[in-house]
């Protein structure tokens, strides 16, 4: 029997209503495996219907004012704020998260549509000196920024709202109109996401046709993708995936936020119980389920012994259970296929020389907490991301071989290090190879005001309120002769 009660029509929100559809799928409870609901699964005639709607008020959503603009998304927040309890209910109950981390997801999908909001009124272009050039004497030049189209958000599983409103939000404050596709297992809370904000669109004498969602396999996704008249490409998943679509959007723009195997460096003259902190907060939240979790901790050699130490008897307060409970830490992982890939890259860690410490097991249908030394180069859970509550440890003579031990991956999404060293922050700040560098944080620490994105195969492009929208806009020059 279903533990969610559907509060927007079945179907699939695209045009101005609600389309049929007559397939639907189970969206499964983690944790133990219950129905929550069924959720309606798309199809390609879906995916081109909604971008023929989409197409249709690109020039009515282009025209809206700035203020009209900056009303629509603080009601919107205003909608879904109004609504956070049930939707973190909901947010637990489809991706199995802890109820901590569904309560941070809410606040940050506010704060997303918040700052979209307040960005609005600074995208704007500047004027040009056009007689640096002597065929310029006398002219006017200018340029601004315009409203790139179409624009398709395809969203990962692991924050279902939070990865939405990135697109969402940005689009609708560039004047873009914009179809979504979230992740086949978690798609309820995008649904009734986009049933709100279409009902606020309507109430604001806007088409709801400005945001839509369609749901479905790679099929529907490869049709919004490839479809010319779809501008921009925003996807949050796989750099495998992300690749493909990479290829199928050229030449047209793609924004890819894309995996990672997020790095913590602990230096010699850390803080050891503040690193240990890091690792406790930051490498099994989500369930590890997240991009920029710590996976990889580099170790300086002197203070190894006492970190691992230190570590270990923190250990017990990553609490295993049920996600729904305040106190539960780590839960399943979103299903049994990734759960057996996960404890199947330990296993072969383990028999190539890696040294287990704790975890390794199952708790239930849950991977406990994990902590795994000396984990080799080759290894998958060293070289991929793992995306799951395992955390490697490995020991280095310094901050530099450290630096160079981290560069040596295929990602560079987001790193950290623990120092009291100007030197040595300043060193990982201008010499790691990734998006963002965090100094004396956990690597997931993410501002949602930030320009946040990769780079290698973490992807290209940057999120955040301000750098999306600057994604989703194209500039304009204008060079006048009076």
């Amino acid at each position: 029997m279903s533990t969610f009660t559907i509060p927007y029509p079945d179907g699939l929100p695209i045009g101005e209503g609600w389309v049929d559809c007559p397939d639907h799928q189970k969206v499964v409870f983690p944790y133990d495996g219950s129905l929550v609901a069924d959720s309606p699964v798309g199809s390609v005639d879906h995916a081109r219907r909604a971008v023929e709607a989409a197409a249709a008020v690109r020039s009515e959503v282009a025209a809206l004012s700035t203020g009209a603009r900056r009303s629509l998304l603080m009601a919107i927040h205003g909608a879904l704020a109004a609504h956070g309890p049930e939707l973190i209910e909901l947010l637990i109950l489809e991706t199995g998260k802890p109820r901590i981390d569904c309560n941070t997801e809410l606040a940050r999908s506010l704060t997303t549509w918040a700052a979209s909001a307040e960005e609005v009124a600074h995208t704007h272009g500047e004027t040009v000196p056009l007689d640096l050039q002597p065929l310029g004497e006398g002219m006017i030049g200018y340029w601004t920024r315009r409203p790139a189209g179409v624009v398709v958000g395809i969203t990962g599983f692991n924050y279902p709202l939070l990865l939405a409103s990135h697109k969402l939000a940005p689009a609708l404050a560039a004047g873009c109109p914009i179809i979504v596709k979230p992740a086949p297992n978690t798609p309820l809370a995008s649904l009734w996401a986009v049933h709100l904000i279409r009902q606020v669109l309507i109430a604001h004498g806007v088409s709801a046709a400005a945001v839509q969602l369609v749901t479905g396999g790679v099929e529907v996704g490869a049709s919004l993708v490839a479809d010319p008249r779809t501008a921009v490409v925003s996807f949050t998943g796989s750099a495998t995936v992300g690749h493909q679509i990479a290829r199928a959007a050229a030449p047209r723009k793609s924004v890819l936020e894309l995996g990672s195997n997020a790095a913590l460096i602990v230096a010699d003259d850390a803080m050891i119980a503040d690193a240990v902190d890091a690792v406790i907060r930051g490498g099994f939240y989500a369930n590890g389920q997240a991009c920029i979790s710590v996976q990889r901790v580099v170790l300086i050699e002197s203070i190894a012994e006492e970190f691992e130490l230190a570590l270990l008897a923190r250990m017990g307060e990553v609490r295993v259970g049920d996600p729904r409970e305040e106190s539960t830490r780590v839960a399943p992982v979103i299903n049994e296929s990734s759960s057996r890939r996960i404890t199947g890259w330990i296993e072969a860690a383990l028999k190539d020389g890696a040294r287990l410490l704790t975890g390794g097991n199952l708790i239930g249908r849950s991977i406990a907490p994990t902590v795994i030394a000396e984990v080799p180069d080759g290894a998958e859970l060293w070289r991929e991301e793992i995306f799951g509550p395992v955390v490697c440890l490995r020991r280095v003579p310094s901050v530099e071989t450290a630096i160079e031990l981290v560069n040596e991956s295929r990602y560079g999404l987001q790193a950290a290090i623990y120092t009291k060293s100007l030197a040595s922050a300043f060193a990982a700040i201008n010499k790691l190879d990734v998006g963002g560098v965090v100094v004396n944080e956990i690597p997931g620490f993410r501002s949602d005001i930030m320009p946040y994105g990769g780079v290698k195969d973490s992807g290209i492009g940057r999120e955040g309120p301000r750098f999306a929208i600057e994604e989703f806009t194209v500039t304009r020059m204008a060079m006048i002769r009076p």
